[in-house]
């Protein structure tokens, strides 16, 4: 092995340990995460080389569901937006690639705050450098500040409030946890939320943090808040009845050559995208406007079993299984094989069984890629 192979060798090596060392901090050691990990050199190298890279394109889910509303809420020559935790403006970068795709993209007029000054070096030299290949008109606040104290630095209202994978550090080790982060995100909406503003809250796809987070969204809901997605009923979350369940996205993603290289030598895999997602506004305008008040999502994996492919579904009437028997194929319902997690379907002449829905030959099936 040559000197500089060798170099390039051990820097990934080390890359890896302090990848796997952030991946241990942020799933098995979560309780025992200090409050500005990143800080640390080693992780926050670990950081931008691994975790930004995949935590970038979450935000385009929301956003294209944000999109898909005939009310054209992004549709603006301006939009502010805020990011709340920013770290090094992963979500950030991520609008700026959701919003370079259109046509006639608006001005993004961006304020990132966080309480680490490090974060915010990097994301201002990110943001520089996405700007100038995206080549989008923005402009960029970064303020070093944490949410609590955050109120003084910000000015007028914003029409996205992005907090992404920052709900779950708040108060992590508080009983109260719940009824302080929800108590925070109402003051954020109430104060500096648009009327016809999006609050866009993206967790780690954990079945804590994601159950976390969904008690957050049923205590916003009580307070007269509409969840726009991935709901399509602004009920308290059926998910919650049953201890073992969570609720997640798992979108497809090719990671880069870097980052199959640190999961081989890190042992960890990722080969897609999960996260948990919230969309919350004012307003009550909801993606049931666009799909219907009887549309539903799927929420799991296909389960597939002896003569039979079942997935669990979510929408009016709750969390529940809906059963295909082979037998049971017809043209009308063959769109249901191809369904995916994530996936918004509508179905005609579905029968209810009571703990379960059953597509038979004449149910029509009707389903839209999340």
């Amino acid at each position: 092995m040559t000197l500089s192979k060798k170099k390039v060798n051990d820097e990934l090596a080390a890359l890896a340990a302090d990848v796997a060392r952030l991946s241990k901090l942020l799933t098995k050691e979560r309780e025992s995460i200090p409050a500005a990990y990143l800080k640390d050199t080693g992780l926050r190298k670990a950081y931008l080389s691994y975790y930004l890279p995949s935590n970038l394109p979450k935000i385009h889910l929301p956003l294209n569901e944000l999109s898909l509303h005939p009310k054209s809420m992004l549709a603006k020559e301006r939009l502010r937006i805020l990011d709340v935790g920013s770290g090094p403006g992963s979500a950030m970068l991520g609008a700026m690639k959701f919003f370079a795709r259109l046509e006639n993209p608006p001005f993004l007029e961006f304020t990132a705050i966080d309480h680490v000054a490090e974060n915010l070096k990097d994301a201002v030299a990110l943001y520089a450098s996405y700007r100038e290949r995206c080549g989008l008109d923005a402009s960029l606040h970064a303020v070093k500040t944490s949410i609590e104290k955050a109120e003084p630095h910000l000015i007028g209202h914003y029409d996205l409030i992005i907090l992404s994978n920052v709900l779950n550090e708040l108060f992590h080790r508080d009983e109260e946890r719940t009824a302080k982060r929800a108590g925070i995100l109402h003051h954020i909406m109430r104060r500096f939320l648009a009327d016809d503003g999006s609050l866009i809250v993206i967790e780690p796809a954990l079945h804590d943090t994601s159950r976390e987070m969904l008690l957050v969204r049923d205590s916003l809901v009580t307070q007269g808040f509409r969840v726009y997605s991935p709901c399509l009923m602004n009920e308290g979350c059926p998910a919650l009845v049953n201890p073992k369940d969570w609720c997640h996205e798992d979108m497809p993603w090719e990671p880069p050559a870097v980052i199959r290289e640190i999961d081989d030598r890190a042992g960890l895999r990722k080969d897609s995208l999960k996260f948990s997602y919230l969309v919350v506004r004012k307003d009550g305008l909801s993606l049931a406007d666009v799909y219907g008040a009887h549309a539903f999502r799927i929420v799991s994996e296909p389960l597939v079993s002896k003569g039979k492919i079942e997935f669990y579904i979510c929408g009016k009437g709750g969390r529940r299984l809906v059963t295909r028997l082979d037998k049971d194929t017809s043209p009308a319902n063959d769109a249901y094989r191809a369904l995916e997690r994530g996936d918004i379907v509508r179905f005609q002449e579905l029968r209810d069984e009571g703990k379960r829905y059953r597509v038979g030959k004449d149910t029509v099936v009707n389903a839209k890629k999340a």
